[in-house]
């Protein structure tokens, strides 16, 4: 049926969530972990990256 593809896909993969958002923690930790000359060749600054640790994990910025 065309609603339960999304259960479906849940069922199959019940922890895909919250591997992803341990992953994006672990992300964030490392990314504030850098030195400020590695954040600035990537264009970031500390406060960019303060900004995004405070974030909650569950919080992709990439899925809106």
């Amino acid at each position: 049926m065309k609603g339960q593809r999304g259960f479906i896909l849940m069922t199959k993969r019940p922890f895909t969530g919250m591997l992803n958002a341990l992953c994006r923690w672990h992300e964030r930790q490392l990314l504030a972990n850098l030195s400020d000359d590695a954040l600035k060749d990537i264009g970031l600054n500390r406060g960019d990256v303060e900004q995004e640790r405070r974030l909650p994990v569950w919080q992709d910025p990439l899925r809106k």
